[in-house]
């Protein structure tokens, strides 16, 4: 393992004081995730002290710690922890010389970074740094910062944000070479009010922009002015991206592929690009086109994008796909349990609709965060549902009410409690042939019901049972 800081370093950066030397290869705040080598950045909290992790860590191969208060261990004394992380994203992102790209937006943010390092790293394997997980916030991107190696060749971030302001912060500590939003909707919609007011919250990452930074917004957005304006006040380059005629970076032809996946003939300012996407469904190829803008703006090798793009993995609670063992044949499994608001629900629903199924189940949790919107928004979802051809839905949570009551006497549906409730529920009536959804708030829980699904399809499968 490489070394990624020095005591010296670290207290450079911070302002701290370093109680012995030592090095480190990683980082990491929490610490159930330390390794051999890590430093662990003890950080007070409203609910719980690092401080008292401290010989936890250690025990786990810590090498030295930044703490607030003198330790026995190897450590840097800072008079504030998280403020040090800060610092010390910052100062990572100033020793790195390569490009940077950001990454916003109410949908896809997760599964655009992920892309963007299997477009990147497929060029110049072992150059690229990306944030892990969804460490999106004033926490996380820090953190994903100090972690970058100090010869990384390219970094992508992603950033969230649920108040206006945050991305202002978090877009400056990253500064970006690149910037995305990928698109709008009215996630987090409580602390807003309108969809209007989030597309100008969104629109705080291209205040980041390096000079010269390019940034990349949806053309087909009812909010592209609104994005545009934002950008043209901080960006030397503007890249839109989409399916209507206009766009800078522009699907031209979109069929289904053989197998699932979609065909695309990609037009861009001097090129034009013939690739497939693995991941199916329309929202994938605006992501891929977003993600082509982006290569493109930090110099990289479009073909090679192409070539990842078609070899995308799927990933856990965001769209990863899998054949699980029932009644004698198979059922697709489609989880995007992670999270859900009304643009990603209706996108998926779509996607399902498309399907090659005897039937189609949709499980969907409540969405979380959409304020005194929360009735109509769910209400809404009964058009996608309907228009997705669903034969059954299982609705999880107090927030489907109004879906309830809306789709009474118009689909076959149950309405649940919770995702153990619909897990057991789900169990007993699912089939061979049938394609089923799970999408809903993270907060919801379906990630539970995932797990059983795969855990308990799986054993039926090594023990040749039915599980009807």
């Amino acid at each position: 393992m490489s070394d990624l800081w020095t005591s010296e370093e670290i207290a450079s950066a911070t302002g701290g004081t370093a109680s012995a030397s030592f090095t480190a290869s990683g980082v990491a705040f929490d610490s159930r995730e330390v390794t051999t080598g890590d430093l662990f950045v003890a950080m007070k909290g409203e609910a719980t002290d690092g401080h008292r992790f401290i010989d936890k860590a250690f025990d786990q191969g810590a090498a030295g710690a930044i703490v607030s208060q003198p330790v026995d261990q190897p450590h840097i004394l800072v008079k504030d922890s998280a403020a040090a992380l800060e610092a010390l994203g910052r100062a990572a992102r100033k020793r790195m010389s390569g490009k940077v790209i950001g990454v916003t937006g109410s949908v896809g943010k997760t599964g655009t970074k992920e892309a963007l390092f299997q477009a990147l790293d497929r060029a110049a394997p072992g150059t690229v740094h990306r944030s892990v997980k969804s460490y999106n916030n004033h926490v996380g991107v820090p953190l994903s910062l100090a972690r970058m190696p100090r010869d990384s060749g390219f970094g992508i971030f992603e950033m969230g944000m649920n108040h206006a302001g945050e991305l202002s912060a978090l877009t400056r500590m990253v500064r970006p070479h690149a910037a995305i939003v990928t698109a709008i909707a009215p996630a987090h919609i409580e602390f807003f009010g309108s969809e209007a007011a989030i597309a100008e919250a969104k629109g705080e990452i291209f205040e980041g922009l390096e000079p010269g930074g390019t940034a990349i917004i949806p053309y087909d957005s009812p909010h592209v002015a609104t994005l545009y304006n934002k950008a043209e006040r901080y960006a030397a380059r503007i890249l839109t991206f989409g399916l209507r005629e206009g766009a800078d970076v522009r699907a031209s032809e979109a069929v289904p592929a053989p197998g699932g996946g979609t065909l695309v003939t990609a037009t861009l300012p001097g090129a034009e690009l013939c690739f497939t996407i693995s991941a199916p469904g329309e929202h994938w190829v605006s992501n891929a086109l977003a993600i082509l803008a982006a290569v493109e703006a930090v110099g990289g090798d479009l073909g090679i994008a192409g070539l990842a793009l078609a070899e995308l993995p799927g990933l856990p609670g965001r769209g990863e796909r899998q054949r699980l063992a029932v009644g004698g044949g198979e059922a697709l499994l489609i989880d995007e349990s992670y999270n859900a608001n009304p643009l990603s629900m209706a996108a998926t629903l779509r996607q399902l609709g498309r399907e090659e199924a005897q039937r189609r189940i949709a499980v969907l949790g409540g969405m979380r965060e959409l304020g005194e919107r929360s009735v109509e928004l769910h209400e809404g979802l009964a058009g996608p549902l309907t228009s997705g051809r669903v034969d059954y839905a299982i609705l999880v949570g107090a927030e489907m009410t109004p879906l309830a009551h809306a789709l009474d006497g118009v689909l076959a549906f149950d309405h649940v409690a919770d995702a153990d409730a619909a897990s057991e529920l789900l169990q007993k009536r699912m089939q061979a042939g049938d394609a089923i959804l799970v999408k809903g708030s993270n907060g919801i829980g379906l990630s539970r019901l995932v797990a059983a699904l795969k855990k308990n399809m799986s054993r039926c499968a090594a023990h040749g049972k039915d599980t009807d």
